[in-house]
């Protein structure tokens, strides 16, 4: 039988369960930041890379690292980017992604498949044909 007391925080745990994963978007989806710095990192012990990485300042004033997901990017110092959650396995403390298509960060050129998760439109049929 719960007490008193943790019958009172019941709600306060359910709530905090979904913030621990991601405490910087304080249970937003989404959030604005700023790009500080833009550098490559190498993954965990099996895989070898090279990963993109930003180090991103969000309007709370913290300061966090992102993935930048796709091929190339044309991000500088000072550059305005959407983060949203979501980790990656092999980079240590890199619980956050930027969105691709939004702000500074372009969509991913000549991109085929899965284009909604790289911010690419899709081309349309007969563009080149003239009556």
């Amino acid at each position: 039988m719960a007490t008193k007391n943790q019958l009172c925080l019941k709600n306060f745990r359910i709530k905090k369960k979904y913030q621990i994963k991601m405490p910087a978007l304080k249970g937003n989806p989404q959030i604005k930041g700023i790009c500080v710095k833009i550098f490559n990192r190498t993954p965990k012990k099996p895989n070898s890379a090279l990963r993109k990485v930003a180090k991103v300042k969000i309007s709370s004033g913290k300061k966090i690292e992102c993935y930048i997901p796709g091929e190339g990017h044309t991000l500088q110092q000072y550059s305005i980017v959407l983060i949203r959650g979501g980790r990656v396995p092999d980079l240590p403390g890199v619980k956050y992604h930027l969105v691709r298509g939004v702000y500074d960060l372009k969509g991913v050129k000549s991109r085929q498949t899965s284009r909604s998760q790289y911010g690419v439109k899709k081309k349309k049929k007969y563009e080149n044909i003239f009556i």
